[in-house]
């Protein structure tokens, strides 16, 4: 997805070469080679601009590869406890947890785990301001934070536009007071979704106003994530700069949480073919659910492109094997017709898809491989059976 909610990625890399039949169907499979030229271009902005940047959990946590995430970057973002947890023990370095609300029982392990706590609302933050004591007290040290609405909309689609009316994410900035930042170190603001560096630019213009009276005594701003800095026409000048030059007006450190950058266009999700039935079109009934595998293709929604798709030949409305009938991927056109048994993939589906991945009507979820694109080694990481459904029912 991108803009909130329209494609925009598809490169299909090296995946070309890739042998489908070498894995499980379905599998994710991640080339680690991509993964890690991401993670490059992310270690040579931090180092440009000085910001400290972290992997989106939320996004991306195979952690099968956090110790190539470790060698480039400054550490995780996670969304509540289980992700914190996961940061501490696969991810180690920084860590910044932000929930939109937050179980009491939670917060000690939280702040354990957590340099920068982040709250939602004013309330939040008051109303557990005797847990981050009682725990600063006991020798944690931890950062407290506020997430702030900007009120200055850059998306197209209102469900993933966390600046769009009535938005639970962050405190609107016309509501701001002094007292608010009683104990508060830090700001952080998420309001971008698979956009480049300009509408960054223009949020921070049209709240820099009516912030500034605040920054005096702030240590850290985080940006959060949905940059896309990875993509080749990303102006990555321009953020460095402008990073660059908030660190030096403002004294503070400056945070990014990049979770789609790290990881876009370095997977793929294989399927295979089950049946070839015809109902007005020509219809393929596929091991790949949009509804189990790739949600945001309902959710969202969006088209994901497909390995050597065509723009001409046959066409096949492709769904999976679910009894919901919306389970509809697309409609795609193969380099040649699918015949029973055929492997084909889905492109850039590392992010989002990865960890959003359910088992409802039974389907099973997908294996999950590391390829390296330069040795054409494969390395099959996890397979689900039977168990891993039980488990998650009672």
């Amino acid at each position: 997805m991108s803009d909130f909610g329209l494609p925009q990625s598809g490169d299909e890399g090296d995946f070309g070469k890739f042998d489908l039949r070498s894995v499980p169907s379905p599998c994710f499979v991640m080339d680690e080679v991509a993964i890690e030229r991401n993670l490059a271009i992310l270690a040579a902005v931090k180092a440009q601009s000085g910001a400290k940047v972290l992997l989106a959990l939320k996004a991306f946590s195979m952690f099968s590869l956090a110790p190539l995430v470790r060698t480039y970057l400054d550490g995780t973002c996670a969304s509540g406890l289980f992700e914190a947890q996961l940061a501490n023990r696969h991810y180690g370095g920084s860590l910044t947890t932000f929930c939109a609300g937050y179980k009491p029982q939670d917060l000690p392990e939280i702040i354990k785990l957590s340099d920068h706590l982040i709250f939602n609302s004013v309330g939040q933050k008051d109303r557990f301001s005797s847990i981050v004591e009682t725990m600063r007290a006991a020798g944690e040290q931890v950062s407290i934070g506020l997430r702030i609405n900007p009120e200055h909309s850059e998306g197209h689609t209102e469900k993933y536009d966390p600046c769009a009316p009535c938005s639970r994410l962050g405190i609107p900035v016309s509501q701001l007071r002094t007292s608010d930042f009683v104990d508060v170190e830090g700001i952080h603001m998420h309001t971008l979704c698979e956009q480049g560096f300009e509408p960054l630019e223009r949020t921070w213009a049209a709240i820099l106003p009516k912030i500034e009276p605040y920054l005096a005594n702030l240590k850290w701003i985080n940006f959060g994530g949905g940059h896309h800095i990875t993509r080749p026409d990303y102006n990555r000048d321009g953020l460095i700069e402008f990073i660059k030059d908030i660190r030096t007006k403002h004294q503070v450190d400056v945070y990014l949480e990049p979770g789609e950058a790290s990881a876009i266009d370095a997977g793929i999700l294989v399927g295979e073919v089950l049946d070839l039935p015809k109902n007005d079109k020509q219809l393929a009934i596929t091991d790949i659910s949009a509804t189990c595998h790739m949600p945001d293709v309902i959710e969202a929604p969006y088209r994901p492109a497909m390995l050597g798709e065509t723009n001409k030949g046959t066409s096949f409305l492709l769904g999976g094997p679910s009894c919901l009938a919306g389970d509809i991927i697309g409609e795609y056109q193969p380099a040649a017709p699918f015949e029973i048994g055929d492997r084909f993939a889905f492109l850039d589906q590392a992010h989002y898809s990865m960890v959003k991945t359910n088992t409802f009507n039974g389907v099973p979820l997908p294996a999950i491989a590391i390829w390296n694109s330069q040795t054409n080694q494969t390395r099959l990481i996890k397979q689900f059976g039977y168990d891993d459904f039980e488990q998650r029912l009672s």
